[in-house]
């Protein structure tokens, strides 16, 4: 009933709507309610450039963020009006908190060379969080979204934490809808119900492969592990891929463990060896810790490749065994560097790096075991997997290089750039953020060019790894140990309803 009225009426009602949708976490639920509206709203207000002038700032931005999300290529110059004579964003813009504030949001769509929305997130940043420490922000709740946002901005957020956040938040509101926030509520349990199931499944397949018990120097990150396949893709109809992601999740770890941690540098060689053959018999020659890693991985991805040749009739073993061996390839290489002492240059630790990383062997499994599209057809879906692994190398590197030096392992972006140009850490570390950033706009205009509803998907799967990144490494090396608001934002996120 809420779609019935038409969105040209009320736009800016109309895409808040859409926005609270998708921040309660049932947008889902609305598919094509809500791309009927949107292109309804794009072809009466955004589409001609002479209907720019006369959208107001918070519509103006709103509707930029929630359009270029849903892949209509709105241009910067719909923002050409925010600026004065001078080149200068307009001072009277800093008075509309709830303007600066979709302005905000909407910057981080911008693709490379748009200087317009640069500035614009910028300026925002600036006066948001003046207004903030001079609490020149009276509406509580308004407050309360500027400080989420500065936190971390909607388009690096996960879908699922922000639903956790936004229902608790959405029911102080004094415009809330209470079906909506009902609808959200049991929805969420509901969701929640069927995530508890696909644990319990991931948790037998672990205790099964035994390694928790049989390669005690690895991580034992189940729970971990799930709640990154739940961050990937949370709906309902997702349940196979939550599983298949948390398996390949959870052997990668076990992997890098093996290549960072255990393994002698002749054992590692060894091991690469026989990945690359994905021979059974010679496993002989492992050493037995060895034998038990690679059986019980290759066992599980030739079980995955089963059901893909059953389910959709595709023989998947010749693409999983290359992306396995290209992961192999990349930590053997990372440790080489370490047992010769060698610092690599930042580009060629980020071209290695975005490997080990495992975006693309976790994503590359996931998407040729759940899809019979041909994936090598899609060349910006190849993109955005190297491009997401960038994110959450870079996001992880922040967070955990001090940690993983201790412990011993290659020296991480932020030290590779310290030791090529002579810059200091908090230079370094700023230089890192400032290319997250730039990799994000690379990634914004790679999933324009995405072409199958399949590359959507499993685009989207590999993004929000690269948002878990943001998520998981804002305060340091979370996964690798678990602090207490990691651990609650785990029991919310798979034990505590609503």
């Amino acid at each position: 009933m809420i779609f019935n009225a038409p969105a040209m009426e009320n736009p800016l009602r109309t895409l808040e709507l859409v926005d609270d949708l998708q921040r309660l976490g049932i947008s889902y639920h609305f598919h094509d309610e809500l791309s009927n509206v949107l292109k309804t709203i794009y072809g009466c207000y955004y589409e001609s450039h002479e209907k720019w002038n006369t959208l107001d700032l918070n519509l103006k931005s709103l509707g930029f963020r929630l359009l270029r999300q849903h892949g209509y290529r709105i241009p910067q110059e719909i923002f050409e009006d925010i600026k004065d004579e001078t080149g200068n964003i307009k001072a009277d813009i800093n008075e509309d908190i709830v303007g600066m504030l979709n302005l905000y949001e909407a910057s981080f769509h911008a693709t490379q060379d748009e200087n317009i929305l640069d500035e614009a997130r910028e300026f925002t940043t600036k006066c948001l969080k003046e207004k903030l420490e001079k609490n020149k922000i009276v509406d509580e709740s308004t407050s309360t979204l500027v400080s989420h946002a500065l936190d971390l901005p909607l388009h690096w957020m996960i879908q699922r934490f922000e639903a956790i956040w936004f229902i608790e938040t959405y029911k102080k509101r004094s415009n809330m809808k209470p079906a909506l926030l009902e609808l959200a509520v049991l929805d969420f349990n509901i969701v929640q119900g069927i995530h508890q199931e696909d644990l319990k499944y991931s948790s037998r397949w672990w205790d099964g492969l035994r390694w928790d018990k049989k390669l005690s120097f690895a991580r034992d990150r189940l729970v971990e592990s799930f709640m990154w396949s739940v961050g990937s893709r949370y709906e309902p109809p997702f349940g196979d891929l939550r599983r298949n992601i948390t398996k390949l999740i959870s052997i990668v770890n076990v992997v890098d463990d093996v290549y960072d941690v255990y393994g002698t540098l002749d054992e590692l060689e060894q091991f690469t060896d026989v990945v690359k053959r994905w021979d059974i018999h010679a496993i002989e020659e492992l050493p037995n810790y060895m034998k038990i890693c690679f059986l019980g991985f290759y066992n599980t991805i030739n079980e995955m490749a089963y059901n893909a040749l059953t389910g959709q009739e595709s023989l998947v073993i010749p693409y999983v065994k290359k992306a396995w061996t290209d992961y192999c390839d990349a930590n053997l290489v990372e440790a080489r560097w370490f047992n010769s002492g060698y610092t690599p240059t930042l580009e060629e630790y980020l071209k290695n790096s975005c490997i080990t990383i495992s975006v693309p062997v976790i994503i590359t499994n996931a998407y040729f075991c759940g899809s019979t599209d041909d994936m090598n057809a899609d060349e910006a879906l190849h993109n955005v997997l190297h491009l997401s692994a960038m994110i959450l190398r870079l996001t992880d590197d922040l967070g955990t290089s001090s940690a993983e030096l201790k412990r011993g392992d290659v020296p991480k972006s932020v030290e590779c750039y310290m030791h090529e140009t002579g810059a200091s850490e908090e230079k370094a570390r700023a230089y890192i953020k400032k290319l997250i950033m730039e990799t994000w706009k690379k990634l914004n205009k790679e999933r324009m060019a995405l072409k199958s509803p399949s590359s959507h998907i499993f685009a989207e799967c590999a993004t929000n790894l690269g948002r878990m990144g943001h998520f998981t490494y804002q305060r340091g090396d979370i996964f690798g140990s678990p602090d207490d608001l990691y651990k609650s934002h785990e029991i919310a996120l798979l034990f505590t309803p609503k």
